[in-house]
């Protein structure tokens, strides 16, 4: 089955340990910083046919992207296993701020500036990111955020049904990289060129009742809502257990807010299990 053998790797600082102990919890035998070398005597010398998580990055000795994908065709091809990889990445600023906070050494920057470390590794380890089966961008995502976008994924034997986040965003920080489908709402009345409306968010019914006034508005929203009734079940049945929308405007404080809440209800009121988060509306 798929996702019974994960590799987790990714930027240190960007919360690899967070999902291996999300997989722990979910009842995976987990092994983080195993050296690669040893990773296919790992697998054949396993008696347990439990779920297992391994974590392998640039601390794990005599790591490069060439030998772990080489490790990894290896067990494709002579063990009849398919692996999937777990990327996880972050913006190299909010990774520095990090390793700041933390007092943590970056592993490849023992004894040069943090930043030093943060760019030899996102060189080293670039490649790893297009043959990853997911990537987790954390820039953006709390530990609790995190845990649900994992929990989402690789929970196992659960009878609820897939389970949906709305997630409003601006245009101009970059698209949520977890996000399956996109929809840009830029096109609907900016209430940020409204003085008595500027400082509101897409919360405030006021803001709401504005962009409902737009005429295109109903249109937009009743397709969309149409094309994604019958598209959920098929997701479903595919397989996935989460499933990210994103609603972007260029803001992100009013248009997708307002959107996004409203399209949450209606997934809600549709019996689906939605969650709706706001990423950029803080800032």
């Amino acid at each position: 089955m798929a996702g019974n053998f994960l590799l987790v790797t990714g930027l240190s600082g960007a919360g690899k340990s967070t999902v291996l102990n999300v997989l722990e919890d979910l009842q995976y035998e987990v092994v983080d910083n195993l050296p690669v070398r040893l990773l296919n005597a790992f697998v054949d010398g396993r008696k347990s046919k439990a779920k297992l998580a391994v974590g392998v990055d640039s601390r794990s000795r005599g790591f490069s992207t060439k030998t772990f994908l080489a490790a990894v065709r290896s067990i494709q091809t002579t063990r009849n296993i398919q692996p999937k990889i777990i990327f996880l990445t972050c913006d190299s600023d909010v990774l520095r701020l990090r390793f700041t906070e933390t007092r943590r050494r970056h592993p490849l920057a023992v004894d040069r500036p943090v930043t030093d470390g943060i760019a030899l590794e996102l060189q080293m380890m670039e490649p790893l990111i297009k043959q990853s089966d997911y990537t987790f961008d954390t820039t953006r995502l709390s530990i609790a955020d995190l845990r649900q976008l994992v929990e989402g994924q690789f929970l196992a034997g659960s009878p609820a049904p897939i389970t949906i986040s709305v997630v409003s965003f601006a245009f101009r920080l970059g698209l949520p990289r977890e996000a399956d489908l996109v929809f840009d709402v830029r096109f609907l009345k900016n209430p940020h060129y409204v003085e008595a409306l500027r400082e509101s968010s897409g919360l405030d019914e006021k803001v709401c009742n504005y962009i409902k006034s737009d005429p295109a508005y109903s249109e937009f929203f009743y397709r969309m809502s149409e094309m994604l009734c019958p598209l959920l079940p098929l997701y479903k049945n595919e397989g996935k257990r989460y499933l990210t929308i994103a609603i972007g405007c260029t803001g992100g404080r009013h248009r997708s807010v307002m959107v996004a809440e409203k399209l949450g209800a209606h997934l809600v009121e549709g019996q689906y299990e939605a969650i709706v988060r706001h990423r950029d509306l803080a800032l």
